[in-house]
């Protein structure tokens, strides 16, 4: 990404009035969770792994990148927006739900679905008794075709719930340098939203609206190209 030239901190005149799980608390989830944290959202992540959880909750960053850990610090602890868990539940809790969790390459360089399947078919067990329309953004790295041919399928069989009607499901790709993704994430030059309906994607909009950067709007399929 590009060079912005612009403050690291985002100055934000608007009130934000959603709350906002985050599934993983790898190097995307942490950066997406402690940069919208750090513009007034209400964060929970959700994470398997407790050694994570418990970091997070100490204010301490389980990866390394330049200032997530004094930005985290801040944002998490008695009258913080910020904290960790690893009850799926929480999602009911919440209006949106980013999932960011790991797509590693196989052993013949295809993308390893296995974790974003299992996460997803979770996500629709739980939502299953969500009351009111809710928001999947997914910012895991995946292969064109599989958020309508994998990801919507699973989400309406385990919730017994329609995209479109009942859930919105959108693809937000990141474009972060390692060691300075947090500045990448706060200072964007562009924001790509590939939504499944147009109420999703003026959700999603509406998020990254508060940063300074042009939004693209595509379908999803495009945006998983992107």
């Amino acid at each position: 990404m590009k060079e912005s030239g612009r403050a690291d901190k985002v100055d934000i005149p608007r009130k934000v009035s959603l709350d906002i799980s985050i599934i993983g608390s790898g190097y995307v989830g942490l950066v997406v969770a402690a940069g919208l944290a750090s513009i007034g959202y209400r964060i929970v992540c959700i994470e398997q792994e407790a050694s994570k959880v418990d970091l997070v909750n100490q204010g301490q960053s389980p990866v390394c990148d330049d200032g997530l850990g004094d930005l985290l610090s801040t944002c998490v602890g008695e009258g913080g927006n910020l904290s960790a868990c690893r009850d799926f539940q929480r999602v009911l809790d919440t209006d949106i739900t980013f999932i960011c969790v790991g797509t590693p390459p196989g052993a013949d360089g295809s993308m390893d679905s296995a974790q974003i399947e299992a996460v997803t078919a979770e996500l629709g067990r739980v939502l299953a008794a969500k009351q009111g329309f809710h928001v999947v953004v997914i910012k895991s790295s995946v292969a064109p075709g599989t958020t309508r041919n994998v990801i919507i399928p699973l989400l309406e069989r385990f919730s017994g719930k329609s995209v479109g009607r009942d859930i919105g499901v959108a693809v937000n790709p990141e474009f972060l340098q390692e060691g300075r993704a947090l500045r990448c994430f706060l200072n964007p030059d562009r924001t790509v939203i590939g939504a499944s309906d147009p109420h999703t994607g003026d959700v999603v909009e509406e998020i990254f609206g508060h940063f300074s950067a042009p939004v693209l709007r595509t379908d999803v399929t495009t945006a998983e190209m992107i």
